[in-house]
């Protein structure tokens, strides 16, 4: 069948409408030029009236009189003067004008002298990456011109840099990682070195851009966030990154920031996390959010190697199937959650076989959180033991398929004692604290495109979900509410969230126990 063809107000409305808007633009703002002279009278007189009335509010009511004849022995002296009204209505529109002028400063053109100081140098210091000898026409040359290599910049007010447009030949060789490492570093240390910036390449028109990051919010208590089921949320990040927001509550107030999400479950392609760090930079704050979170739809076991009891605020709480602390029960806990897994793949597999729908038990997610378990590595070692990692490949290899999800947190000092099973598995990686370009490259798998910084907050690090970009992360505050060092607002905000208490701290489980030695 013949395609009719569209009716004819169909196909050129949208042309017509666009011309129609565009007419009515242009005829608006040639309206606005004529009539800008009484506009600015109008509101002039506007501001002279309003400047009366609040002379005459102020007034006492005891001299109101002596005004009144003094304003009328002034008109009546102005209409007996030749000339009198018209030179009256000339001064009134004159004054008029005067009050309603735009009054905000002019913003000047181009950077000024310090600015301009601030450029040329970065100019001349990009010289030896971006010229060479053979280009008949270089862009860049010493004591050349800066204005054709940055057509777009930005300062803030104390004269720095906040955002800048960098043009370079294109035979510079911006697709190799160390190139491009040499001239971020040179603009970090030029651009100032306690600040922190995102380096945006394009390699096919040749621009670099330059911006300044804000800090991440830090004042982020732990509290619920609006998440589905199978999602958690392990910190937040720049808006330019996500396109998703949380409505969080600062006291009163609400505030949408931008999360970053780590979706696990059958369908997650990045079912487990690894967490590095530094000591104190938050990696414990980390962990005790996620099974904040972990146990409003599912169980968590926790298996603490540090022997701080950074989790006993957990222990014989609903859902909290173990608190362990000592080598002994590590290792029961790991067994039986590995034969946990077990069982789980093989009931959801009859269930499928029979045609049924997987068991209850099963589709309950269960979370294994470990902290620095290489010192149960090194413990198990020294008494001829089985190392508790190799407990982790059963759960980790088949975890997703079984709703089991492993979290490790250790430290940079004692990567070396991570198994194998857990780097290989672990698609999910966070780096928190400070560390150096060759960390951040070696556990997220490849360098931010942000400067990392000396001196950070505890929980600031970087994020990277499978092969995913490198989120800037910020955990937020979940501090041990039993520690004295907690802030009041803190400590409350953990003990809101925590499920009530079923069973005795001292009461022994009879699967698991959650002992400390």
């Amino acid at each position: 069948m013949a395609r009719r063809p569209l009716p004819r107000i169909l196909s050129t409305g949208s042309a017509q409408i666009a011309r129609s808007r565009e007419l009515a633009r242009t005829a608006a703002d040639s309206a606005t030029d004529v009539l800008h002279p009484l506009i600015t009278i109008s509101k002039g007189l506007r501001r002279l009236a309003a400047a009366g009335r609040r002379r005459w509010a102020e007034t006492p009511k005891d001299k109101r009189g002596p005004l009144l004849f003094l304003v009328a022995s002034v008109v009546l002296v102005v209409a007996l003067v030749p000339y009198g009204p018209l030179l009256a209505v000339i001064t009134l529109m004159a004054a008029a004008a005067w009050q309603g002028r735009d009054r905000k400063p002019a913003e000047p053109e181009g950077p000024d002298e310090s600015q301009t100081q601030r450029l040329q140098s970065l100019y001349e210091a990009l010289v030896p990456y971006f010229s060479a000898a053979e280009d008949p026409a270089p862009l860049y040359t010493h004591g050349g011109e800066w204005e054709k290599a940055f057509p777009a910049y930005d300062f803030d007010a104390a004269g720095r840099i906040t955002q800048l447009v960098i043009r370079y030949p294109a035979y510079f060789t911006d697709g190799e990682a160390q190139s491009r490492a040499r001239i971020e570093q040179l603009l970090h240390a030029k651009s100032g070195r306690d600040r922190e910036y995102h380096f945006s390449w394009d390699e096919e028109g040749n621009h670099l851009t330059v911006a300044v990051l804000a800090p991440l919010p830090t004042d982020i208590a732990a509290q619920r966030f609006v998440t589905a089921p199978g999602e958690t949320v392990l910190g937040f990040t720049d808006p330019t990154q996500v396109q998703r927001t949380l409505p969080l509550g600062y006291g009163e107030e609400r505030r949408d920031v931008p999360p970053v999400v780590w979706r696990t479950g059958i369908r997650s392609t990045e079912p487990h996390l690894l967490v590095m760090g530094q000591p104190g930079s938050g990696t414990s704050t980390l962990l005790r959010s996620i099974a904040l979170q972990a146990l409003q739809y599912g169980d968590v076991v926790i298996v603490e190697g540090g022997g701080t009891g950074e989790y006993a605020c957990l222990t014989g709480r609903d859902g909290v199937l173990a608190v362990e602390c000592g080598l002994a029960g590590a290792v029961a806990s790991l067994e039986w959650a590995a034969t946990e897994t077990e069982r789980r793949l093989i009931a959801a597999n009859r269930a499928r076989q029979a045609g049924d729908a997987p068991p209850e038990d099963t589709r309950r997610p269960l979370w294994i959180l470990l902290d620095r378990p290489s010192v149960f590595s090194h413990l198990a070692a020294a008494e001829g033991r089985k190392d508790p990692q190799s407990l982790l490949q059963v759960p980790l290899r088949h975890g997703r398929a079984a709703n089991v999800t492993v979290v490790v947190a250790e430290q940079f000092d004692s990567a070396d004692g991570l198994s194998d099973a857990v780097r290989q598995h672990t698609r999910a990686r966070v780096v928190l604290g400070p560390a150096t370009p060759g960390q951040l490259e070696g556990v997220l798998g490849m360098p931010p495109h942000t400067t990392p910084v000396a001196v950070v907050p505890p929980g600031r690090g970087y994020a990277r979900l499978g092969a995913g970009p490198v989120h800037r992360l910020q955990v937020p505050a979940t501090p041990d509410p039993y520690d004295d060092a907690t802030s009041a607002g803190d400590r409350e905000a953990v003990l809101g969230l925590l499920p009530a208490r079923t069973t005795p701290v001292d009461a022994e489980t009879v699967s698991l126990s959650a002992e400390c030695g």
